[in-house]
């Protein structure tokens, strides 16, 4: 191998790896499955095939969708309904035609969830006359529920979407399953440290609204009762609506595992999140250790409450202060060098005015971590470019 084919492997290969799929945004360039998308992300389905290396959905388009809705099945039972349109291995439109010996069985995530009894989570893929292929359920009597339509979406041998003519029939994935126990979140939090952060949310009533998103998926960073000892003066000065945004800006609508926000640093919406304000903040990571930037500090992660999906809690080390409600810190301005002439006398610095709204107290380590941050992308921008020249040069020689 050439030292160019070398070098533009390797470049391929670091573009290749740093792009993982993202079911939710691969349907939603397909607006007749909006509604297969939206149940995948309210069953949280979508998050586990996300964290799949080998996933195949068997999509269902609206009209399938309305007609197992139509069952009024409860969301516990309509996720083990979905979790058996999706099979744990790579199967594209050319592999489906290509099946030894006309017929094959494959899992499905029904099967890896254990609450499949004995094979009820498999899926038999069978070609038919005409060029057709059909899918029936493990459990169903051979019987064969739904065809190939289309293929949606393929990235070999990552993710294949292929849409399916119909639901997949199964008595045990409808059979009715047990709502998991209710979380009582401010209990959670009292118990292990962030009792304060509790209280507020109780005093002003925002933790109905955290209560709301559980079972959407939620994840709230809780600051320790140390830390909000400390707070408690800038808390005290808001409004009782700027309380309730000041606390709301600790959860997002989501559940974000740890691993998830490691490998998905960037812009996080949070249940603060309005129309005319974006109340958001930037995950970071520098390798075990998370942080969330809000443009006016960094608070660390420090720990895990609970973890138990679709709700995840984090201790914090600080309150998160919004830009919204804060003045964001600025780069300092560069004092101009002064003249030898005047090298030897000493000016008094004025001091600077007090602001309006509260200020972090140690404002200066946020600012290097935004710094540092800008630095490394632009590094990492020109190391890409710089090796696209090379690979050019090298290969035109």
């Amino acid at each position: 191998m050439s030292p160019a084919t070398t070098a533009l492997f390797f470049l391929l290969l670091l573009f290749s790896t740093s792009n993982a799929h993202n079911i939710t945004r691969i349907l939603a360039k397909h607006p007749e499955f909006s509604t297969f998308n939206h149940y995948l992300t309210l069953t949280h389905l979508a998050s586990e095939i996300n964290r799949r290396e080998t996933i195949t959905v068997l999509a269902l388009n609206n009209a399938a969708m309305s007609s197992l809705l139509s069952k009024q099945l409860s969301l516990y039972t309509l996720k083990n309904v979905l979790s058996l349109h999706v099979l744990v291995d790579y199967f594209g439109s050319k592999k489906l035609h290509q099946i030894t010996n006309g017929t094959a069985l494959t899992s499905t995530m029904f099967q890896a969830s254990g609450a499949a009894p004995g094979s009820s989570g498999y899926i038999n893929i069978t070609d038919l006359k005409g060029g057709k292929v059909g899918f029936g359920a493990e459990n169903n009597d051979g019987n064969i529920d739904a065809v190939y339509v289309k293929s949606v979406a393929e990235i070999p041998y990552n993710i294949s979407v292929l849409q399916i003519s119909q639901v997949l029939n199964s008595a045990e994935a409808e059979a009715p399953t047990a709502e998991p126990s209710k979380l009582n979140l401010t209990e959670i939090m009292s118990k292990q440290g962030c009792k304060a952060f509790a209280d507020l949310l109780i005093a002003s009533g925002a933790d109905a609204t955290f209560n709301e998103n559980i079972d959407g998926g939620l994840t709230v960073f809780c600051p320790t009762d140390p830390v909000i000892k400390d707070f408690m003066p800038k808390y005290k000065n808001l409004t009782a609506s700027k309380k309730v945004s000041q606390l709301l800006y600790h959860g997002v609508p989501v559940y974000q595992s740890m691993q998830m926000l490691k490998s998905n640093n960037g812009i996080m919406n949070t249940l603060a999140t309005d129309g005319a304000n974006k109340y958001d903040f930037t995950i970071q990571n520098d390798g075990e250790v998370v942080t969330l930037e809000t443009k006016v500090m960094t608070a660390k992660i420090t720990g895990t409450l609970k973890d138990e999906e679709p709700l995840i809690v984090y201790k914090i080390n600080k309150v998160l202060l919004p830009r919204e409600l804060y003045k964001p810190v600025e780069a300092p301005a560069e004092s101009p060098k002064p003249s030898k002439s005047k090298s030897k006398s000493k000016h008094k610095i004025a001091d600077a005015p007090e602001s309006d709204a509260p200020a972090e107290s140690d404002p200066a380590d946020d600012q290097t971590a935004d710094n540092d941050n800008g630095v490394a992308g632009l590094d990492g921008r020109r190391l890409v470019m710089g090796m696209l020249s090379l690979c050019i040069g090298v290969l035109l020689m």
